[in-house]
């Protein structure tokens, strides 16, 4: 389909044409698939290039001195021909002269004001003429074709050269009844006529000067209106182009029916690749050649028609590998408002496309990579309590050992192998014998120290039990966690935050650090049990090597679960009162690779940050400086948040 071209595909860039701006004359004779009319491309065979390629008022004004030319000369060979009088045949054939002169200069001049002026020069000799030879007919100095003259110089040479043409035939119609008049050419009502006559033809060559000088005034504004507008057009038209040619993006336009009105230079060239051939404008852009493509964009472009705003992302096979396309379909409204044609822009993100790929699996990869971290995090908690738990089972053992090593056990076996031999005189050996008078008192020493030795390995055996239960729940508990992530379950904060408390018991303990609990009543939040024991464990361990490194005496962990102000969210909080959290640090604390620690590795607060987001959570910090202390707040959705998020597609 369209894609961003291959390198080798730019080689063809030179090749591939773009339509040029028409010039000012190309503009005067319509688009290039309209035919000027066969009397314009005459005309226009008579001027010069430089008349040709002026503006196009200028171009008008030479298109009309070529046909008065054309028309006058005929008219002089017209009289030439009729005429009877050898005198005005003359005067004939020095017009002609005068006009093909005027013609001849049209093909040769770069300006128009000279053959303007020999048009305008042989008009006044040839009417001034015919004038005087046809004296005796008092009413041709009232002719309509001497009234054109002001207007014919007006336009052709400016109202100031114009003006002198104008006054010259008023003063030709002032002075030409007073002429008659000496002559005897007539008398009474005639002559009562040839004064008001002569009088109105002054007064309308220069009323024809001033109408057409007015005309000219105001077409001359209008027209460098136009052309200042016209200028300003192709100067944005140029920079459009620019942009619309300089973009690696497929753009063009179609019309209603699909035809091809204008693409740049990347939708040719992708035009190119696909089908072998550049497109062409006015021909469908979808070919019959291509079936699929063409069933599947015509539903599109007809929606587009209705006034709708496509988007699509589709692969298309070019030359036999996928490139991903993002496609935008947009309607184009004419002046009335009426849809006029369709605009499709076109990027490929094949490459960005590729690079999400990736990114999926490094994230992937990371979640991995964080659980296993997050489980090593574990480990070492229970490994610390199981290793300290040990050493209290060992204390224990030990001193039951010593207990029954030095236990009065045996002397109770010795009385009773006395007494069996001495049970025949059993009564006289207790009463008479000085070694049976100290038995009772020897019973009553031994019963003591048996109930002294009975207690003593009680409690150090209640102890032992209870050492071996603490191990139990701890190896439970981190079989509990070793599953695998992702599992959605009801979990209560306070129990978690108890739970991920007591794999720190012993190290917290043996620090002196005093923990605080600030809950407040809430709801259990549906969520991944193990992300949320993992993110626990880490600020956990955080805050306790905070705390170890500021050598304060009162060390003091406070955790707090609360409802956020706003509501929907839930806010675990937990602070303490260690070295702090500097303010240029503060931005950086879960970026990956940062940290503060002589042995840190920087992974386990961006770690977190991950997993909160996994969550739809967020996971904060906040410090007044070092020695300050820091809060790191965990933000969690509660269920009616989750739904919204979930309705809106997030």
């Amino acid at each position: 389909m369209w894609v961003k071209p291959h390198p080798f595909l730019m080689a063809r860039s030179s090749s591939l044409k773009t339509v040029p701006a028409p010039s000012s004359s190309q503009a005067q004779e319509g688009s290039p698939r309209r035919l000027r009319p066969r009397s314009l491309a005459r005309l226009d065979s008579l001027l010069s290039e430089e008349l040709r390629q002026g503006s196009p008022s200028d171009l008008v004004r030479n298109r009309v001195l070529a046909g008065s030319s054309c028309i006058l000369l005929l008219f002089a060979l017209l009289g030439l021909v009729a005429f009877p009088s050898l005198t005005l045949r003359i005067v004939m054939a020095l017009l002609c002269l005068g006009y093909g002169l005027a013609l001849v200069l049209l093909r040769r001049a770069s300006s128009h004001l000279l053959p303007a002026f020999v048009v305008c020069t042989a008009s006044i000799v040839g009417g001034s003429t015919l004038l005087y030879f046809l004296r005796d007919k008092p009413y041709f100095g009232t002719h309509a074709g001497l009234m054109l003259q002001p207007a014919l110089a007006v336009y052709l040479l400016g109202a100031r050269r114009g003006l002198f043409v104008s006054l010259f035939w008023a003063c030709v119609s002032l002075l030409f009844p007073l002429y008659y008049t000496q002559l005897g050419g007539g008398a009474g009502s005639l002559d009562d006529l040839l004064w008001p006559l002569y009088l109105c033809a002054a007064f309308s060559f220069v009323s024809a000067w001033g109408l057409g000088s007015l005309h000219s005034s105001a077409l001359t504004e209008a027209q460098h209106s136009l052309e200042h507008t016209l200028q300003e057009l192709r100067s944005s038209e140029s920079q459009l182009l620019s942009v619309f040619e300089s973009t690696d993006d497929l753009v063009f336009s179609l019309d209603p029916e699909g035809r091809l009105l204008t693409a740049n230079s990347a939708a040719r060239q992708a035009f190119f690749v696909r089908y072998g051939r550049e497109p062409i404008v006015g021909e469908p852009f979808f070919p019959d050649s291509d079936p699929e493509l063409r069933a599947t964009w015509e539903p599109r472009v007809a929606q587009a028609l209705k006034g709708e705003r496509l988007r699509h992302e589709e692969a298309y096979d070019l030359g036999g590998s996928l490139h991903t396309l993002d496609v935008n379909v947009n309607p184009v409204h004419g002046t009335a408002g009426r849809i006029t044609g369709v605009t499709m822009f076109a990027r490929d993100i094949t490459a960005r496309k590729e690079a999400e790929v990736r990114l999926g699996e490094v994230y992937r990869t990371l979640v991995d990579v964080s659980r296993q971290a997050g489980m090593a995090e574990i480990a070492t908690g229970v490994l610390h309590n199981v290793g300290n738990t040990l050493n209290s089972v060992n204390v224990s053992t030990t001193l039951v050992l010593d207990k029954l090593r030095q236990s009065r056990l045996p002397g109770l076996a010795r009385l009773s192998t006395l007494l069996q031999e001495r049970s025949v005189d059993l009564s006289s050996f207790l009463t008479q014998d000085p070694q049976g008078k100290l038995l009772p008192s020897y019973i009553s020493a031994l019963s003591d120290q048996l109930h002294h030795e009975h207690t003593t390995l009680t409690k150090e055996m209640r102890a032992l039990s209870d050492s071996i239960e603490h191990i139990k729940s701890v190896i439970s508990m981190q079989q509990k966690y070793a599953r695998a992530a992702g599992t959605l379950e009801e979990v209560s904060l306070p129990q978690l935050i108890d739970e991920a408390l007591r794999l720190h018991a012993v190290s917290f303990e043996r620090l002196g650090i005093h923990i605080e609990r600030d809950y407040a009543s809430v709801a259990p939040l549906v969520l991944d049990r193990h992300r949320l024991l993992q993110i626990l464990v880490n600020l956990l361990s955080n805050a306790r090597d905070a705390l170890n490194s500021s050598g304060n005496a009162d060390k003091r962990l406070t955790i707090g679960v609360r409802p956020a102000p706003h509501g929907e969210r839930m806010l675990l909080e937990v602070t303490d009162n260690g070295i702090g959290i500097a303010p240029e640090n503060a931005k950086r604390m879960f970026t990956q690779g940062f940290t503060t620690k002589k042995e840190g590795h920087g992974f386990g607060l961006h770690i977190s940050a991950l997993a909160a987001m996994e969550m739809k959570g967020r996971l904060t910090c906040s410090s007044a400086g070092l020695g300050q202390g820091a809060t790191f707040t965990l933000e969690l959705p509660t269920e009616a948040a989750k739904a919204g998020a979930q309705a809106t597609g997030l």
